[in-house]
């Protein structure tokens, strides 16, 4: 029986994702499919076309996932984790994503793509200037800063050393002035080479 033939079979010729019976195709699920059954799923154009160009999602035809990410396929659960994964700005994508396990080999080969990075990893922070502050950078005050809670001023021109990046927040880092650990906007901030 060829890939094909048992992807319809297992299927029951409609796509695994949303269910369609239309213009069934046999998807390789990348980066590494060797073209197993294991290793791919049977799609509709539709899902296709959304899963290799981003640009074109429809976010409401995802919700089909809600059903289709008990799989226990694991091409079809690496493709729901990835596409949950890419729409999780929207909320509900969130909600369905906390409750999807994959076991350790699975997950690994849903990240492997760089679907999914977490937003800690995908936030800049930069200063009043532009450039890109990373944790452990030396920053200088532009403007003095009443410091709400600790009953002083940071002036103007204070250096502040070994500052860390506030993981969910851009506008945010935190550091270190008068021996009281504290969070600074960076909009109020320039990095010093």
């Amino acid at each position: 029986m060829t890939c094909e033939k048992a992807l319809h079979q297992r299927s029951e010729s409609k796509c695994e994702l949303c269910s369609s019976s239309d213009s069934l195709v046999v998807y390789e699920v990348p980066p590494t499919s060797d073209g197993s059954l294991d290793q791919c799923a049977l799609l509709c154009e539709t899902c296709q076309g959304q899963i290799e160009k981003t640009a074109q999602v429809d976010v409401n035809h995802w919700r089909c996932l809600n059903d289709s990410m008990w799989s226990q396929v694991p091409a079809v659960q690496v493709l729901a984790w990835r596409m949950l994964s890419r729409l999780a700005a929207e909320g509900w994508p969130q909600d369905l994503l906390e409750m999807l396990y994959l076991d350790e080999a699975t997950l690994v080969w849903a990240q492997a793509t760089g679907e999914g990075d977490s937003p800690e990893e995908q936030v800049t922070h930069l200063d009043s200037n532009g450039a890109v502050l990373s944790a452990g950078d030396t920053v200088t005050l532009i403007k003095d800063l009443k410091v709400k809670g600790a009953n002083f001023t940071a002036k103007r021109g204070t250096a502040v050393r070994g500052i860390s990046l506030v993981a969910d927040n851009a506008a945010q880092i935190e550091g270190r002035i008068d021996g009281q650990q504290i969070v600074i906007l960076t909009e109020f901030v320039k990095k010093t080479a």
